[in-house]
Parts: structure tokens; C-alpha cells; sequence
């Protein structure tokens, strides 16, 4: 379940609507971006597999300085990327090619009007986009304002590289579970919804797109991520790492998901120790005690799933605490470019509380490897998850996207066109803050290529060889 906090949940609200109907046009301009090609990454991380397999059942290894060695370096720099000119083109970071694996479905087949007719089954709404315009058909009730917020992001797209937003129709969905199931859809021939949402897993086919956090959660008191990446920077400096509570933290809704359930159980009980520090939040106390910028406190912090994905990830990511992951299920747009003991420790879901007390004794003992890894997630969520990154990466989907196409997109008849207000109250202070100041100086970065399936699997199996490392460590109890 997406989340706040280090990991609590919400379970209803209301919703504001984010449209207001003004005149339309119809105009149809087409619009596409050139990719370059990346450097392949398949010789690095066939070495590091190679070198893993090799000494994983004999010897200790440091896995966190042989990843980093072969850790993208063409990571853009930290700023205000939305004014800063920038005559060349940067590489996007790794995650952003597995864009062309959301798409894959469709390489072959297109994207046809019966198909995304089909995805309306289950999607929230319909946007579609015509001449840089933005339309909406609103489908169902949407909780909290998901979807307020999700087109909010969508708009300031437009504004910050007006004109090269493709002209596309697409249905989005913003419920916790992804829902197009590959066992629904076993041929080539099957007729696959393209359905946006914000996250997926294994078994689906959901196009995975940023979630509405980015630009605010006045529900539950969470900025604009434009503004929050900065208060949880400067929170961050408050307490030195060494100084900080040798415990992993968690703060959230228990009640959300069988892994919070499992996870309470992990506080001291007076008979077992295990280096954990659980604290429920009971959402409908409210949220006045839960500033993510003054939880940097704890040397490792936790992060498991609710229902589905939780967008708290990236506020964890950002305190230098080392992350200890509990086995993820769900995916969303950046966390593929993670890797465990580089940007974080792998928790094994079947023994959550023995793995994390593992997971703090080995910090506590290495503990400038600890804070490496710490500072690493740090580094990947302040560089590489920069607000104007989130943009390209939409921009990149979308354009991806209108490249498979069979048929021209036009505004239905029950669309109308989504206006730039602001509303009032909160939502009104969120989307002034995250408003973009205008076009880009800056042009979008340059995504690489497809993975071959070599370099797929070699990405797989060097994850996996990596988790198994530090489970390998857990059973013979190395610290």
C-alpha cells in the first residue's frame, strides 16, 4: 500500500476534482524524441555474477565495494535542473531502460484503439493528450486525490517541454494493486490492456508511472517531493551517522499487509532483542507527528510493503540510514535501478527479525561499510531521482508509448480539457509549490538503449547472486 511515514497507511478519504470544462480543439501534431544509444553495462555485471558465484559458498566478500565499482558514474549532478542551461544532452540513469521492458507487450503488436477500449474496464480515468492539451474522462471514484495530484504532474509535463509531448490516449488506474495479469493474457494473439498505474510485480503487465506523491499528499501532510527532498537533506545533516539510535526503525500502519503484520513482531519483548524499533501509527489519530525530515534519527531504517508498493522508499532512501529491504514483491518506476548491498541490505522476508538483527549487528561491526551503504541509497535518491528526472522519465513513457500507436488520437466526446487551477486549501499550497517555473532550459536526458536478453538476465542473476551473499552470511552467522 503506498504509505507515509517510514511505512504507514491510509485506508479512505475524499476526493477533489481536478477539472474544470473549458473549450476544446482538436488538432492532431506528432511529436517524437530520438533516442541514443547507452553503453551496455552486460561486461560489468557479468563479472561481478561471475566473481559472486564463484566465492559465494567459500569465503566472506565484500559485496558492497565490488557493486560500487561497477555502479553507473554518469549520474547527473544535484540542483535546480529546471533552470540550469544545458547544451548537452546527459545519459538518463540506468532505471530508465526498463521502459522498454514496460512496453515490451506491445513491441510487436501496436497499441490499438480496442486495446486501450479494453484497459477502461479497469482504470480510474482517461487522459488523453492532442495539440499539448490535456483531456479527461473520469471513470470511478478515485481515492484520496490520487488523481488530482497524478494529472497535476502531468500538466506541469506540458509545461516544462511544451511541444514535445507526443499526442496519445492512455487509461491510468491509481488503486494499490496492479491488475492486467499476464495468466489472463497466455498468447500473442491476446488482446493486452495497456493500463498505466503506479506500480508492478512479476505477474502483471501494468505500465509502471510516477506516483502522485511527487507533487503532494496534503492528506496526510506530505510536500511536494521538490520541497521534501530538501527538508530531508537538511534533516539529514542534523545527527552524524555514528551518533545516531544503532537500532532499525520503522514507523507506519501495521495493519496494512501481512509483512507489517510479521514486521510488529520484531520489537524487544523483554526475551528477544532484535535491534528493531516498530511504532504503529494509527492513521485516524491523524499526522500531525509524522515529519519525515525528523526521522533521520535511527543508523538503519526499514522498509516494507503494505497492500502493494509504498511510496515511502524514497524517504527512507534519503536518510544515509543503511535501508534494510524487506523482500519486495512490487516494484515502481526507479527501484529496478536499485541494487542490494550497493544502495541497500536485503531483509529476508521468511525470518524478518532474525535477518534484521542480523542485518544492525553487521552495521554496528562494520560500520563504515554500514554508512557507505547508507550514504549510497542517499546519493541515488538526491542525484538520481531529482524532481526534473521524474519529468524526463514521464516524458520518455509517453513518448515510448505514442511510438506504438495504430490509430490517431483524438479527443472523445465526453472528454473535457483539464485546467491549470489550483483549488484551495492545501491542494491549493501543494500545487503552487510544486508548480514547474517554466519551459526547460535544459533539453531531457538521453535514455539508453533496450536490454539484450543477455544483459537482462545477467541484471537478474547479479541481484539474486547478491541477496544470496548476505543470506549466505545470516546461516553461518559471520558478522
Amino acid at each position: 500500500m503506498a504509505d507515509i511515514s517510514s511505512g504507514g497507511g491510509v485506508e479512505d478519504g475524499g476526493s477533489a476534482s481536478p477539472v474544470l470544462v473549458v473549450p476544446r480543439k482538436q488538432f492532431y501534431i506528432p511529436g517524437m524524441l530520438l533516442k541514443n544509444p547507452g553503453v551496455p553495462i552486460f561486461l560489468s555485471v557479468f563479472l561481478v555474477t561471475l566473481f559472486i558465484t564463484a566465492d559465494v559458498f567459500t569465503r566472506w566478500v565484500d559485496v558492497s565495494s565490488i557493486t560500487a565499482q561497477f555502479r553507473r558514474k554518469d549520474i547527473l549532478p544535484f540542483g535546480d535542473s529546471e533552470t540550469v542551461d544545458n547544451s548537452t544532452s546527459q545519459s538518463c540513469p540506468e532505471y530508465f531502460r526498463w521502459i522498454h521492458e514496460d512496453l515490451k507487450p506491445w513491441k510487436d503488436t501496436g497499441v490499438t484503439q480496442e486495446m486501450v477500449e479494453k484497459a477502461r474496464e479497469k482504470a480510474h480515468f482517461r487522459l488523453i493528450i492532442v495539440d499539448g492539451r490535456l483531456y479527461m474522462e473520469k471513470y470511478d471514484y478515485v481515492f484520496q486525490t490520487r488523481d488530482v495530484f497524478t494529472i497535476w504532474g502531468i500538466l506541469q509535463l506540458l509545461e516544462l517541454y511544451p511541444g514535445k509531448v507526443p499526442d496519445l490516449d492512455l487509461m491510468f488506474m491509481c488503486h494499490d494493486w496492479p491488475l492486467i495479469r499476464k495468466s489472463d493474457y497466455p498468447d500473442n494473439s491476446s488482446v493486452i490492456p495497456p493500463l498505466f498505474h503506479y506500480c508492478g510485480d512479476d505477474s502483471t503487465y501494468d505500465i509502471v508511472f510516477p506516483d502522485w506523491s511527487f507533487w503532494g499528499w496534503p492528506e496526510v501532510n506530505i510536500p511536494p517531493w521538490v520541497k521534501l527532498s530538501k527538508d530531508l537533506e537538511e534533516g539529514n545533516r542534523k545527527q552524524k551517522w555514528t551518533e545516531r539510535e544503532p537500532f532499525a526503525y520503522w514507523k507506519g500502519n501495521t495493519h496494512t499487509g501481512v509483512a507489517r503484520k510479521d514486521l510488529a513482531k520484531c520489537n524487544s519483548d523483554g526475551k528477544h532483542e532484535w535491534n528493531a524499533r516498530i511504532h504503529h501509527l494509527d492513521w485516524r489519530q491523524g499526522f500531525k507527528d509524522t515529519d519525515l525530515a525528523s526521522q533521520c534519527t535511527h543508523r538503519y531504517k526499514i522498509y516494507v510493503e503494505g497492500n502493494a508498493w509504498s511510496v515511502s522508499e524514497k524517504y527512507i532512501l534519503a536518510c544515509d540510514s543503511m535501508s534494510l529491504v524487506i523482500t519486495p514483491r512490487y516494484y515502481d518506476f526507479f527501484s529496478r535501478g536499485l541494487i542490494p548491498t550497493v544502495h541497500y541490505w536485503p531483509v529476508n522476508e521468511r525470518n524478518k527479525c532474525s535477518s534484521i538483527k542480523f542485518a544492525v549487528d553487521w552495521g554496528n561491526k562494520n560500520t563504515d561499510k554500514a554508512q557507505e551503504i547508507g550514504r549510497r541509497g542517499s546519493e541515488f535518491v538526491k542525484k538520481e531521482l531529482q524532481m526534473k528526472l521524474v519529468y524526463d522519465y514521464m516524458l520518455h513513457l509517453l513518448t515510448e508509448y505514442s511510438k506504438l500507436f495504430k490509430y490517431r488520437p483524438i479527443v472523445t466526446k465526453n472528454a473535457v480539457e483539464v485546467c491549470t487551477c489550483f483549488g484551495k486549501d492545501m491542494v491549493k499550497e501543494y500545487k503552487e509549490l510544486s508548480k514547474v517555473k517554466g519551459p526547460s532550459q535544459a533539453g531531457p536526458c538521453t535514455m539508453d538503449p533496450p536490454y539484450d536478453a543477455d544483459q537482462l538476465q545477467a541484471v537478474h542473476e547479479m541481484k539474486l547472486n547478491l541477496t544470496k551473499q548476505v543470506e549466505f552470511w545470516e546461516t553461518t552467522g559471520r558478522v
